[in-house]
Protein backbone atom coordinates (compact mmCIF):
# COMPACT_ATOMS: atom_id res chain seq x y z
CA UNK A 1 0.00 0.00 0.00
CA UNK A 2 1.84 3.30 -1.07
CA UNK A 3 1.30 5.99 1.38
CA UNK A 4 0.70 9.47 0.20
CA UNK A 5 1.64 12.47 2.35
CA UNK A 6 -1.32 14.45 1.29
CA UNK A 7 -2.08 18.67 1.24
CA UNK A 8 -0.34 20.15 4.43
CA UNK A 9 0.94 17.00 5.33
CA UNK A 10 4.74 18.00 4.73
CA UNK A 11 4.47 21.14 6.45
CA UNK A 12 2.86 19.52 9.51
CA UNK A 13 -0.41 19.92 9.50
CA UNK A 14 -1.12 16.19 9.47
CA UNK A 15 0.63 15.32 12.54
CA UNK A 16 -1.03 18.19 14.07
CA UNK A 17 -4.51 17.20 13.32
CA UNK A 18 -3.46 14.00 14.58
CA UNK A 19 -3.65 14.63 17.97
CA UNK A 20 -7.42 15.24 17.81
CA UNK A 21 -8.52 11.76 15.89
CA UNK A 22 -7.88 9.73 19.15
CA UNK A 23 -5.97 6.88 20.03
CA UNK A 24 -5.03 4.79 17.21
CA UNK A 25 -3.49 8.44 15.58
CA UNK A 26 -1.61 8.58 18.83
CA UNK A 27 1.21 6.13 17.48
CA UNK A 28 2.14 8.28 14.66
CA UNK A 29 2.14 11.13 16.65
CA UNK A 30 4.24 9.48 19.29
CA UNK A 31 7.23 9.51 16.18
CA UNK A 32 6.91 13.49 16.02
CA UNK A 33 8.61 13.46 19.10
CA UNK A 34 12.08 12.73 17.32
CA UNK A 35 14.27 16.11 17.05
CA UNK A 36 16.24 15.36 13.75
CA UNK A 37 18.84 17.88 14.52
CA UNK A 38 19.60 16.41 18.44
CA UNK A 39 19.58 12.81 16.50
CA UNK A 40 21.78 13.78 14.04
CA UNK A 41 25.05 13.09 16.81
CA UNK A 42 23.60 10.13 18.10
CA UNK A 43 24.52 6.84 16.10
CA UNK A 44 22.64 4.47 18.79
CA UNK A 45 19.10 5.89 18.01
CA UNK A 46 18.55 4.15 14.56
CA UNK A 47 17.76 1.01 15.87
CA UNK A 48 15.27 2.07 18.62
CA UNK A 49 13.60 4.52 16.24
CA UNK A 50 12.90 2.03 13.67
CA UNK A 51 11.64 -0.33 16.06
CA UNK A 52 9.10 2.64 17.55
CA UNK A 53 7.33 2.81 13.99
CA UNK A 54 7.58 -0.90 13.25
CA UNK A 55 6.04 -2.01 16.29
CA UNK A 56 3.38 0.00 18.20
CA UNK A 57 2.41 2.75 16.43
CA UNK A 58 1.73 0.69 13.06
CA UNK A 59 0.11 -2.24 15.45
CA UNK A 60 -2.54 0.69 16.64
CA UNK A 61 -3.03 2.16 12.88
CA UNK A 62 -3.54 -1.06 11.34
CA UNK A 63 -7.06 -1.25 12.12
CA UNK A 64 -7.42 2.30 11.26
CA UNK A 65 -5.63 2.00 7.85
CA UNK A 66 -8.03 -1.41 6.95
CA UNK A 67 -10.93 0.33 8.02
CA UNK A 68 -13.66 1.40 6.43
CA UNK A 69 -13.56 5.25 7.68
CA UNK A 70 -12.24 6.58 4.56
CA UNK A 71 -11.16 10.50 5.93
CA UNK A 72 -9.83 8.71 9.08
CA UNK A 73 -7.75 6.43 6.72
CA UNK A 74 -6.30 8.98 4.36
CA UNK A 75 -5.62 11.09 7.23
CA UNK A 76 -3.58 8.04 9.03
CA UNK A 77 -2.00 7.74 5.68
CA UNK A 78 -1.10 11.37 5.53
CA UNK A 79 0.24 10.94 9.15
CA UNK A 80 2.55 7.95 8.56
CA UNK A 81 3.83 9.14 5.04
CA UNK A 82 5.00 12.47 6.87
CA UNK A 83 6.65 10.68 9.51
CA UNK A 84 8.22 8.33 7.39
CA UNK A 85 9.65 11.33 5.52
CA UNK A 86 11.43 12.67 8.64
CA UNK A 87 12.65 9.43 9.80
CA UNK A 88 14.26 8.67 6.15
CA UNK A 89 16.57 12.35 6.73
CA UNK A 90 16.97 11.41 10.40
CA UNK A 91 18.63 8.09 9.14
CA UNK A 92 20.36 8.72 6.05
CA UNK A 93 23.86 9.73 7.64
CA UNK A 94 23.88 5.98 9.12
CA UNK A 95 22.11 4.39 6.29
CA UNK A 96 22.42 5.94 3.28
CA UNK A 97 22.21 3.50 0.77
CA UNK A 98 19.02 2.11 2.22
CA UNK A 99 17.22 5.53 2.52
CA UNK A 100 17.65 6.59 -0.65
CA UNK A 101 16.36 3.58 -2.16
CA UNK A 102 13.46 4.14 0.28
CA UNK A 103 12.73 7.52 -0.75
CA UNK A 104 13.07 6.75 -4.58
CA UNK A 105 9.59 5.20 -3.24
CA UNK A 106 7.70 7.99 -1.27
CA UNK A 107 10.42 11.11 -2.12
CA UNK A 108 9.57 13.81 -4.55
CA UNK A 109 11.96 12.67 -7.50
CA UNK A 110 14.96 13.89 -6.01
CA UNK A 111 17.86 12.95 -3.73
CA UNK A 112 17.63 12.48 0.05
CA UNK A 113 21.22 13.09 -0.18
CA UNK A 114 20.51 16.41 -1.11
CA UNK A 115 17.39 17.33 0.08
CA UNK A 116 16.95 19.71 2.93
CA UNK A 117 17.59 18.53 6.38
CA UNK A 118 13.68 19.20 7.79
CA UNK A 119 13.11 22.15 10.04
CA UNK A 120 12.95 21.51 14.12
CA UNK A 121 9.08 20.26 14.52
CA UNK A 122 9.29 19.62 18.78
CA UNK A 123 6.22 22.59 18.84
CA UNK A 124 4.20 19.62 17.03
CA UNK A 125 4.80 17.18 19.92
CA UNK A 126 1.31 16.63 21.94
CA UNK A 127 3.10 15.35 25.06
CA UNK A 128 -0.13 13.90 26.82
CA UNK A 129 -0.48 11.81 23.47
CA UNK A 130 3.21 10.80 24.13
CA UNK A 131 2.16 10.14 27.88
CA UNK A 132 -1.01 7.61 26.61
CA UNK A 133 1.04 5.87 23.79
CA UNK A 134 3.68 5.06 26.43
CA UNK A 135 1.19 4.05 28.99
CA UNK A 136 -0.10 1.65 26.48
CA UNK A 137 2.56 0.00 25.28
CA UNK A 138 3.91 -0.10 29.04
CA UNK A 139 0.17 -1.75 29.82
CA UNK A 140 0.50 -4.15 26.92
CA UNK A 141 3.93 -5.22 27.08
CA UNK A 142 3.44 -6.54 30.51
CA UNK A 143 0.69 -8.35 29.55
CA UNK A 144 2.47 -9.52 26.65
CA UNK A 145 5.49 -10.85 28.70
CA UNK A 146 3.09 -13.13 31.56
CA UNK A 147 1.48 -14.61 28.74
CA UNK A 148 5.02 -15.77 27.27
CA UNK A 149 6.28 -16.74 30.67
CA UNK A 150 3.68 -18.46 31.67
CA UNK A 151 3.25 -20.62 27.79
CA UNK A 152 -0.29 -18.76 27.76
CA UNK A 153 -1.43 -20.32 24.26
CA UNK A 154 -1.35 -17.28 21.79
CA UNK A 155 -4.81 -17.51 20.35
CA UNK A 156 -6.17 -17.32 23.84
CA UNK A 157 -8.66 -14.26 24.97
CA UNK A 158 -8.10 -14.04 28.75
CA UNK A 159 -9.95 -11.42 30.88
CA UNK A 160 -8.08 -8.80 32.96
CA UNK A 161 -8.62 -7.22 36.16
CA UNK A 162 -7.22 -3.72 36.82
CA UNK A 163 -7.46 -2.36 40.54
CA UNK A 164 -6.68 0.68 42.32
CA UNK A 165 -6.68 2.88 38.95
CA UNK A 166 -6.20 6.54 39.01
CA UNK A 167 -9.44 8.52 37.60
CA UNK A 168 -6.53 9.41 34.54
CA UNK A 169 -5.54 5.69 34.02
CA UNK A 170 -9.05 4.77 34.02
CA UNK A 171 -9.63 7.48 31.68
CA UNK A 172 -6.85 6.20 29.17
CA UNK A 173 -8.20 2.67 29.64
CA UNK A 174 -11.68 3.34 28.35
CA UNK A 175 -10.19 6.04 25.26
CA UNK A 176 -8.03 3.05 24.20
CA UNK A 177 -9.71 -0.05 25.40
CA UNK A 178 -10.23 -1.57 21.98
CA UNK A 179 -6.51 -1.56 21.16
CA UNK A 180 -5.55 -3.12 24.27
CA UNK A 181 -7.97 -5.82 23.93
CA UNK A 182 -7.01 -6.58 20.40
CA UNK A 183 -2.95 -5.90 20.94
CA UNK A 184 -2.99 -7.70 24.17
CA UNK A 185 -5.01 -10.91 23.31
CA UNK A 186 -7.60 -9.28 26.49
CA UNK A 187 -11.52 -10.88 26.85
CA UNK A 188 -12.12 -7.90 28.81
CA UNK A 189 -10.92 -5.60 31.32
CA UNK A 190 -12.83 -5.29 34.48
CA UNK A 191 -12.42 -2.51 37.03
CA UNK A 192 -11.87 -3.21 40.42
CA UNK A 193 -13.72 -6.53 40.62
CA UNK A 194 -11.89 -9.12 42.74
CA UNK A 195 -8.95 -11.37 42.04
CA UNK A 196 -9.52 -14.79 41.86
CA UNK A 197 -7.24 -17.55 42.83
CA UNK A 198 -4.78 -18.33 40.33
CA UNK A 199 -4.03 -14.96 39.02
CA UNK A 200 -0.96 -13.95 37.34
CA UNK A 201 -0.22 -9.88 38.46
CA UNK A 202 2.02 -6.85 37.57
CA UNK A 203 2.33 -3.48 38.74
CA UNK A 204 1.19 -0.53 36.11
CA UNK A 205 2.06 2.93 37.81
CA UNK A 206 -0.85 3.31 40.71
CA UNK A 207 -2.63 -0.13 40.39
CA UNK A 208 -2.51 -3.70 39.86
CA UNK A 209 -3.31 -5.92 37.09
CA UNK A 210 -4.53 -9.39 37.54
CA UNK A 211 -4.43 -12.31 35.32
CA UNK A 212 -6.73 -14.97 35.78
CA UNK A 213 -5.20 -17.77 34.47
CA UNK A 214 -6.22 -20.71 36.89
CA UNK A 215 -8.54 -22.07 33.83
CA UNK A 216 -6.10 -21.56 31.16
CA UNK A 217 -3.19 -22.72 31.72
CA UNK A 218 -1.97 -26.05 34.49
CA UNK A 219 -0.56 -24.16 37.54
CA UNK A 220 1.06 -26.91 38.94
CA UNK A 221 2.71 -27.72 35.52
CA UNK A 222 3.72 -24.63 34.77
CA UNK A 223 5.54 -24.08 38.28
CA UNK A 224 7.87 -27.69 37.24
CA UNK A 225 8.71 -26.21 34.06
CA UNK A 226 9.94 -22.70 34.96
CA UNK A 227 11.78 -24.60 37.95
CA UNK A 228 13.57 -26.79 35.30
CA UNK A 229 14.27 -24.03 32.85
CA UNK A 230 15.93 -22.51 35.90
CA UNK A 231 17.95 -25.12 36.85
CA UNK A 232 19.22 -26.16 33.79
CA UNK A 233 20.42 -22.45 32.68
CA UNK A 234 22.17 -21.89 36.37
CA UNK A 235 24.00 -25.22 35.74
CA UNK A 236 25.13 -23.35 31.95
CA UNK A 237 26.02 -20.33 34.13
CA UNK A 238 27.99 -22.35 36.56
CA UNK A 239 29.77 -24.12 33.31
CA UNK A 240 31.12 -20.96 32.03
CA UNK A 241 31.51 -19.48 35.51
CA UNK A 242 33.88 -22.64 36.06
CA UNK A 243 35.35 -21.57 32.26
CA UNK A 244 35.87 -17.98 32.49
CA UNK A 245 37.86 -18.52 36.10
CA UNK A 246 40.20 -20.69 33.87
CA UNK A 247 43.30 -18.32 33.60
CA UNK A 248 44.67 -20.49 31.36
CA UNK A 249 41.32 -20.70 29.00
CA UNK A 250 41.47 -16.67 29.58
CA UNK A 251 45.11 -15.99 28.25
CA UNK A 252 45.35 -18.61 25.91
CA UNK A 253 41.82 -18.46 24.05
CA UNK A 254 41.25 -15.64 21.43
CA UNK A 255 39.91 -12.80 22.88
CA UNK A 256 36.71 -13.02 21.13
CA UNK A 257 35.68 -15.90 22.08
CA UNK A 258 36.41 -15.01 25.80
CA UNK A 259 33.91 -12.40 25.09
CA UNK A 260 31.55 -14.68 23.66
CA UNK A 261 31.70 -16.71 26.77
CA UNK A 262 30.73 -13.46 28.79
CA UNK A 263 28.19 -12.83 26.34
CA UNK A 264 26.54 -16.09 26.48
CA UNK A 265 26.98 -15.90 30.75
CA UNK A 266 24.88 -12.75 30.63
CA UNK A 267 22.18 -14.24 28.12
CA UNK A 268 21.79 -16.80 30.54
CA UNK A 269 21.67 -14.36 33.78
CA UNK A 270 18.92 -12.19 32.21
CA UNK A 271 16.99 -15.45 31.24
CA UNK A 272 17.18 -16.80 34.56
CA UNK A 273 16.50 -13.64 36.09
CA UNK A 274 12.88 -13.75 33.87
CA UNK A 275 11.94 -16.70 34.55
CA UNK A 276 12.75 -16.96 38.40
CA UNK A 277 9.99 -13.62 38.08
CA UNK A 278 7.38 -15.87 36.07
CA UNK A 279 7.76 -18.76 38.98
CA UNK A 280 7.93 -15.74 41.63
CA UNK A 281 4.36 -14.47 40.08
CA UNK A 282 3.19 -18.56 40.17
CA UNK A 283 4.04 -18.79 43.29
CA UNK A 284 2.10 -16.10 44.71
CA UNK A 285 -0.93 -16.69 42.40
Amino acid sequence: MKLSQGEGCGAGNGAVRVAEQGSYNTGALRHADVSCRERRADAEFGPGLVHRVDKWPLDELKPVLQGEDSPARAETRATTAWVLDRILHALHPFMPYLTEELWEQVGDGTLLATAPWPADDSGLVDADAVAELDWVVRLVSGIRTVRAEMNVPPGAAIPAILRGASAAMTARLAANRDQILRLARLADIALDAEIPKGSAQIVVDEATLALPLADVIDLDKERQRLQREIAKLASDIDKIDRKLADDKFVSRAPEEVVEEQRERRAEAADARSRLETALARLAAA
